[in-house]
């Protein structure tokens, strides 16, 4: 009997303990997510890219200067 008394009594004050911690510990703080980009397909390779790392010329995105059209006349795909 005096066991019981003695365990109902560490299982309180531990239960006290926890509730005062919880209540007590300041609240952790989330990390910003980045905002989604919007996304665009490179007119030449089909690869996505985000749009502020993209290059545009003509209403057609491209991944990439290599890609980019010479003289105006779009690259071959093969």
């Amino acid at each position: 009997m005096m066991l019981l008394r003695l365990l109902l009594w560490v299982a309180l004050i531990g239960a006290i303990i926890w509730l005062w911690r919880r209540a007590t510990r300041k609240p952790k703080l989330r990390p910003e997510q980045p905002t989604a980009q919007p996304m665009v397909r490179c007119a030449t390779c089909g690869v996505h890219v985000p749009q502020d790392q993209a290059l545009q010329s003509e209403r057609q995105w491209y991944c990439s200067k290599a890609h980019l059209p010479r003289n105006g006349q779009p690259r071959d795909q093969s």
